[in-house]
């Protein structure tokens, strides 16, 4: 397929930098993306954001070493998470662009912090697809083993690339079917578990309390600082969810869209997440789960369900391989935008006829593909650092995003930046509390000795970044000047009515 030329206007070394008040800032942006993401598939990839191997896998370790005040824990990350996407939420109405927070770093905190936040991103996803295609491939092996992994992986990357190379609806498609999957599992545990529970179905029924949630060493069995340290495990199970701030150059009608997709996230946290493991330990006594065993499978086995393990697998493997295909979705725009804005390779900069960003795709995969090597090598050791970095690096991409929503919304108020109609509840004072949270993620995360190592190369990985950003500074100073704020009256509109038709 041929290249076509940014659409932005320009040359890719500027052009970012220097449209701060132009076309880049309607609301109907071109990008030269495609907005083939509809309304049904971005309400999915929201869903499918908050959904990942974390629960389903994940959570078996966690139960262990917190009992039922896992449950807690989820909530409280969750409230956080709310606010973080309600803050996401006003600044994608304010200047809804495929860069997202790396765009609005850019803006309120700096150049450089953008150029940090777009290559972090970019680097959180390239080893998360890492280790989630390896362990797609894994779960491949339960049925047939006679597969070589190396095999398994090597063909899921292809078929995931050519869904993300042909067109952004068919990723969407893909990741829509990938999501319902695992929200069908969710939603059928809750109510076969609501079932025996309330009508005493199968074998489990005689056993399955609600009682169990404060019964067996009360709800807080191993102390609060256990509980505590089960955060890193929890904050990496919502990593994701920001990943609908990246489709807002390719949705069909971001004003309607994005607002309603993160509205949605409060319930989704509460039935996904709080209910489905409420009722898993209403089943399953907590002090029955070992690390390394889905909490699915235990339920799953107490109830009596038929090819329960099975099952899980099917839904895990279907978890890994829709992280790993957003994975490549968000690497390919976050190269992009890198590159528009002249913080990065610029054949990053180009779309393909398809207007897909090939390139930058291409790129990651190829080292997605290394990592495939690394992880049959150390397949457990690979995964503990891939994860650990993982939540390291969100957090820090969440915390951008708050300290964003602060900035922008001093600059409100101080009438140099055009007001969003999609606000935060809250404002500045919710995004600095939860700012305050993720600050104790990262202390947790240094007190835990198995997740302590993923701080160790953030030193060397800003040493990186730092040259870097030198290097390319000399080379192209305008790229990376401060971007100025839309003024007041440029202020988007809200959502079109349902009888435009321009909707």
């Amino acid at each position: 397929m041929g290249d076509v030329a940014d659409r932005t206007g320009g040359s890719a070394g500027t052009t970012g930098a220097a449209d701060s008040t132009g076309a880049a800032g309607s609301a109907g942006t071109d990008e030269g993306y495609a907005r083939g993401l509809g309304s049904r598939q971005i309400q999915m990839i929201a869903i499918g954001g908050a959904i990942g191997t974390g629960l389903f896998l994940g959570a078996g370790r966690a139960i262990h070493q917190a009992g039922p005040s896992l449950i807690l824990m989820y909530a409280v990350a969750g409230v956080a998470i709310f606010v973080i996407m309600r803050a996401l939420g006003e600044l994608l109405t304010y200047r809804p662009v495929s860069g997202s927070f790396a765009d609005y770093a850019r803006e309120f905190l700096g150049p450089f912090a953008g150029f940090v936040t777009g290559w972090t991103y970019w680097l959180m996803w390239v080893v998360t697809g890492m280790a989630e295609v390896t362990a797609a491939a894994t779960y491949v092996a339960y049925w047939w083993r006679w597969i070589p992994q190396w095999t398994a992986a090597l063909a899921f990357l292809l078929l995931l690339f050519a869904a993300n190379l042909i067109s952004v609806r068919l990723f969407g498609e893909v990741e829509f079917w990938l999501s319902m999957v695992k929200v069908t599992a969710i939603a059928g545990m809750i109510l076969i578990g609501v079932g025996v529970l309330t009508l005493g179905v199968s074998a489990a029924g005689d056993t399955a309390s609600v009682g169990h949630l404060w019964r067996d060493g009360g709800v807080f069995p191993k102390g609060v600082g256990s509980t505590l340290l089960t955060l890193q495990i929890v904050m990496f199970a919502y990593l994701a969810v920001e990943l609908v701030g990246v489709t807002a150059g390719e949705a069909e009608n971001p004003r309607e869209t994005l607002p309603k997709a993160i509205n949605t996230l409060p319930w989704r946290i509460g039935l996904f997440y709080v209910g489905a493991l409420a009722v898993i330990l209403c089943v399953v006594p907590w002090t029955e789960f070992r690390p390394g065993v889905s909490p699915f499978v235990a339920a799953f086995a107490r109830i009596g369900i038929p090819f329960g393990a099975g099952i899980v697998n099917f839904v895990v493997l279907t978890a890994a391989l829709s992280s790993c295909n957003s994975g490549m979705y968000s690497t390919g725009r976050m190269l992009r935008d890198l590159a528009v804005n002249g913080q990065g390779p610029r054949v990053f900069a180009r779309l393909t006829a398809r207007r897909t960003p090939a390139a930058g795709t291409l790129a990651s995969v190829a080292l997605m593909s290394v990592g495939v090597w690394l992880n049959y090598a150390d397949p457990e050791g690979a995964f503990t650092y891939i994860t650990a970095f993982a939540t390291v690096a969100a957090v820090w991409t969440w915390a951008v995003i708050l300290a964003s929503h602060i900035r922008y919304r001093a600059a409100v108020r101080a009438g140099r930046a055009a007001p969003a109609w999609f606000t935060a509840p809250g404002g500045a004072v919710a995004s600095a509390l939860a700012l305050a949270f993720l600050a104790l993620v990262l202390v947790l995360i240094g007190a835990d000795a198995d997740a302590r190592i993923s701080l160790y190369g953030v030193p060397l990985w800003l040493a990186l970044l730092a040259g870097g950003y030198a290097l390319l500074k000399r080379r192209d100073p305008a790229a990376f000047a401060r971007r100025a704020h839309l003024p007041p009256e440029a202020r988007q509109p809200g959502p079109l009515p349902v009888t435009d038709a321009t909707a």
